[in-house]
């Protein structure tokens, strides 16, 4: 299952492909507009956010942050289990990380469920519109990176990866960390930007 070998200067290497860089520079040149676009709108209102900030729940924030941490770490165990000819680790690593997001899925839903009972909506204020237009947008790239974390656990089960498809599972590993950094700066900068 080796998919690479050589010396440590054919493993020094930018990982996946060009194509998948582009595509993650251009998501976080978008989010990154989105962020500055919350910044300013805050700037407006500062007291309407601050208020409304107060009505999230910073644990659930805390423990969506541990489960997309521990995710990425499955995934890089996985990465690392595929480039060593681990088939019977890099699988397991993908299929736990997955586990991890769906548990971060479930309590987003659980957080909009309480924010839906207790009447904040994206219609109540500008706060809650970001809110909700920044956490859906990111749980939308959650559900793309589970479906990528599926393929990569099925193509880490072969015994031999083609240089090609040991690039797309490091392409696959880029996009989950990117997930998992956007939510990184989302997590605070909705929860404690004040």
């Amino acid at each position: 299952m080796k998919a690479r070998s050589g010396t440590a200067e054919d493993l020094r290497h930018v990982p996946g492909e060009v194509g998948v860089w582009v595509f993650i520079l251009g998501e976080m040149v978008v989010f990154g507009v989105l962020f500055a676009t919350y910044l300013f709108y805050r700037g407006q209102e500062p007291k309407t956010f601050d208020d409304a900030q107060r009505a999230l729940a910073p644990g659930f924030g805390v423990g969506m942050t541990l489960l997309l941490l521990t995710a990425s770490l499955l995934v890089v165990i996985g990465v690392r289990s595929v480039r060593e000819g681990k088939p019977s680790i890099a699988p397991r690593a993908f299929l736990a990380a997955a586990a991890c997001g769906v548990a971060f899925g479930a309590l987003k839903v659980v957080d909009y469920h309480d924010m839906v009972v207790h009447h904040e909506t994206p219609s109540t204020n500008p706060f809650f519109l970001h809110y909700f237009v920044l956490t859906g947008i990111h749980l939308f790239h959650l559900m793309a990176g589970l479906v990528i974390l599926g393929f990569l656990s099925t193509l880490s089960r072969k015994h031999h990866l083609s240089g090609n498809q040991f690039a797309f599972v490091e392409a696959g590993a880029c996009y989950w960390h990117m997930v998992d950094l956007l939510w990184i700066v989302l997590f605070p900068l909705l929860y404690f930007v004040r």
